[in-house]
C-alpha cells in the first residue's frame, strides 16, 4: 500500500494535511501517521478502523505522539550546519558484530563517499546506531533507500 492509497482512503472523512508511512516496506506490521486540518477529521478517521486496504484491515488509533513543533534551539543555526544535516543520516538496528569499517564500506559501496561516521552502542542493547555523514547530500538521500537491507545478520533501518 502506498502513501497515496492510504491518503485516498482518509480524504473521505476530512482534509488530509500529511500522510507518512513508517516501518519496513516488506513487513505487514507497517504504520502511518495521518494528519488532518482539524480534530473533526481525525475523530471521523477512527471509524475507518477495520476497512480493508491492500490485503489487510487497517487499525486506526489516535496518535499518542502528535507532530509537535520542533524546539528552535535544536535546529541548524548556520548554512554550514544545514548542509551537514542534509548530508547526514541516522541508522539503527546495526548488528553488534559489524565493525565501524564494515558500516563505512557498506555505505560507500552503495551510496558514495563517507566523510564521518559515529557508531554507538552500549551493553544494554543488542544492536547499535550510527550517524553517517556523507561528502555529498545525494549520497545521504541514496542511503535512505538502504532501510531493510541486511548488514551483518540484521536489516538496518
Amino acid at each position: 500500500v502506498t502513501e497515496e492509497q492510504l491518503a485516498a482512503l482518509f480524504i473521505n472523512v476530512g482534509q488530509v494535511v500529511d500522510c507518512r508511512m513508517c516501518g519496513d516496506p516488506n513487513s505487514v506490521l507497517r504504520f502511518a501517521f495521518i494528519e488532518f486540518t482539524d480534530e473533526e477529521g481525525a475523530r471521523a478517521a477512527l471509524n475507518l478502523s477495520g476497512t480493508v486496504l491492500g490485503y489487510y484491515p487497517v487499525r486506526v488509533l489516535p496518535s499518542k505522539t502528535a507532530i509537535a513543533p520542533v524546539n528552535p534551539t535544536f535546529l541548524p543555526r548556520s548554512d554550514d550546519e544545514r548542509e551537514m544535516c542534509a548530508r547526514t543520516i541516522y541508522c539503527t538496528n546495526i548488528d553488534k558484530k559489524v565493525s565501524q569499517a564494515d558500516v563505512k564500506l557498506f555505505f560507500e559501496s552503495i551510496c558514495g563517499e563517507v566523510y564521518r561516521l559515529r557508531l554507538l552502542g552500549d551493553y544494554q542493547h543488542n544492536t547499535r546506531i550510527a550517524f553517517v555523514e556523507f561528502v555529498m547530500a545525494e549520497s545521504a538521500t541514496a542511503a535512505l533507500n538502504c532501510s531493510g537491507v541486511i548488514l551483518g545478520s540484521l536489516p538496518i533501518r
